[in-house]
């Protein structure tokens, strides 16, 4: 048995000690916005909140995360009004969307860490794809979140 914190909830898991956080957040608890899409940990879009970090659920076994507390896209606002969703939305970011829940992620890790990043410091941080190749609209996005959270 697993106890986890996701989205500010406690919840005991009971799964095989291997099985990624990725499935265990779709199919055990039914947090569906974090997406598969590589399977290895490169693209991205699997990624949450480990105790703030940005994380790829898709290679982390459950077992490495008994006891810790994991933000999903589901648990950043209820109604889309956290900084950073609001800048997707007003920079019109997503274009499939399939990405956008772990670029957004990785975005509020971002700003937690580096609350007025540069360009370079954006492109390095960001390193989830997007096959659509919204990421100069990403850039801006975040530019947007960081002057909101200074101004607003």
């Amino acid at each position: 048995m697993f106890n986890l914190k996701i989205n500010g909830k406690s919840h005991s898991i009971d799964v095989e000690s291997d099985t990624p956080l990725l499935w265990v957040l779709r199919d055990e608890v039914g947090l569906t916005g974090t997406k598969f899409g590589c399977g290895v940990g490169v693209c991205g879009a699997c990624s949450v909140l480990l105790e703030g970090q940005v994380t790829r659920s898709c290679v982390l076994p459950i077992s490495a995360v008994d006891g810790k507390s994991i933000t999903t896209i589901e648990g950043l606002s209820k109604d889309n009004t956290h900084v950073v969703q609001q800048a997707w939305i007003a920079e019109s970011v997503p274009q499939c969307g399939y990405c956008q829940s772990g670029m957004i992620l990785a975005a509020v890790a971002l700003l937690k860490e580096k609350p007025h990043p540069t360009d370079a410091e954006i492109d390095g941080a960001m390193t989830n794809m997007c096959r659509c190749g919204t990421y100069n609209r990403v850039r801006k996005a975040i530019h947007r979140a960081a002057n909101h959270a200074t101004t607003g």
